[in-house]
């Protein structure tokens, strides 16, 4: 179960590296439930910052994202996606990989629903 978490700004959270092999992708992690593959998280950017390295991404979980700063390019589907705009991702959904010349930042929820374990 994710913890109760009252408004917290985000100026102060930690980055750690992304899973990956992308240097300049970073992630917080805001709130998390492992046991049911849940997660809260901001995803950072730097500006540089190539995910070929780590392919294309599929995921047995549903993900949402909203971008709130800067801009990355899908390189699969050579779309440049700017913020602010968002994308709602179903399980099995190819995605990526991205580069951002400029730097960003999104937020992101994944989760599972009952119908899709």
């Amino acid at each position: 179960m994710k913890p109760e978490i009252e408004f917290t700004g985000i100026e102060d959270v930690t980055y750690v590296p992304a899973p990956g092999n992308a240097p300049g992708l970073t992630m917080a992690v805001l709130a998390e439930d492992p046991e049911h593959d849940v997660v809260t998280r901001i995803l950072k950017f730097e500006p540089g910052t190539d995910t070929s390295a780590n392919g294309v991404q599929v995921h047995d979980s549903w993900e949402e994202v909203f971008i709130f700063e800067g801009s990355f390019t899908d390189l699969e589907l050579g779309r440049t996606f700017t913020a602010p705009c968002y994308a709602v991702r179903p399980p099995g959904m190819r995605h990526g990989p991205w580069k951002s010349e400029t730097g960003a930042r999104m937020f992101e929820v994944r989760y599972m629903r009952k119908e899709d374990a």
